[in-house]
């Protein structure tokens, strides 16, 4: 049976869609079946996994099978790499908000569609929109668990503390077994004094919960996502690209008990993994 991460960060601009494509994509290195639904209406995570994103208005996304007119097989696209796989989304995912409140159980709509698909994966990775809105409230119903990304930078404990508390709430209502997977420090320049100030305050408030991995700022990051790549595909030998794959070596390090050993590889990014 797979496990649900969602990757959430109300505050923009955090690396939450290069984190949850590039996470996902180490863990396909790693042989794992993994697939990113994209929730958020900017479709970018979609976009960085090479869906077109003007194929999307005559395909089914996300969207159709939230609101029962897909089916989630209808949805989910291969990517380039074997065990990688996409459920995309673009701007009609923004009008499900709407659509949604009205009916009967809306924030469990995205945890009765993924029901379908689980056990067909190892992990499935929900990037969740900037914000706390409906979208974001079905993701961490439908999680097992969820992934904070967190800027290295002056603000980055302001967004979340509301984060957190949106995780109270739905632990007492309607996901009682949310975990926390944990935070991911992101974006970080070892230069810049705050950015070392940041991660040491993190660290001192939330202790092994922090991933001991710190994701740089990284040019290739940034590149890659326009030629529709993971970095990993787009340059295996970068920082960005090492610095994902050696978060994906600790995830699956702390879900050890529910995981067989990697097999065996022999390219480069693999080596790279291992």
């Amino acid at each position: 049976m797979g496990k649900i991460i969602a990757i959430a960060n109300q505050k923009g601009g955090v690396g939450k869609t290069t984190t949850t494509v590039n996470l996902a994509a180490s863990l396909a290195v790693a042989e794992r079946r993994t697939l990113v639904i994209d929730f958020d209406p900017q479709g970018n995570a979609s976009s960085a996994l090479g869906v077109d994103r003007a194929e999307l208005a005559t395909r089914k996304t996300i969207y159709h099978a939230l609101i029962g007119q897909a089916s989630m097989a209808e949805v989910i696209q291969p990517t380039e790499m074997e065990c990688l796989f996409v459920a995309p989304a673009n701007a009609d995912l923004a009008g499900a908000e709407i659509e949604l409140v009205g009916t009967f159980a809306r924030e469990s709509k995205l945890r009765a569609i993924l029901a379908e698909v689980k056990n067909s994966y190892d992990y499935i990775l929900i990037d969740c929109p900037p914000s706390l809105g409906l979208l974001t409230i079905n993701s961490l119903t439908a999680a097992n668990s969820f992934l904070v990304p967190m800027q290295c930078e002056y603000f980055a404990l302001e967004g979340l503390t509301q984060l957190l508390h949106t995780v109270s709430l739905i632990r007492q209502s309607v996901n009682p077994a949310l975990q926390q997977e944990g935070i991911v420090l992101t974006m970080f320049d070892g230069r810049n004094n705050l950015a070392n100030e940041v991660v040491g305050e993190v660290r001192k408030h939330f202790g092994d919960q922090v991933y001991d991995t710190v994701v740089p700022r990284n040019v290739k990051l940034s590149e890659c996502t326009s030629f529709g790549k993971p970095v990993i595909l787009y340059d295996v030998d970068s920082k960005g690209s090492l610095a994902y794959l050696n978060l994906a070596k600790e995830l699956l390090s702390r879900n050890q008990p529910k995981e067989t050993a990697a097999p065996q590889r022999h390219d480069a990014a693999s080596q790279a993994y291992l």
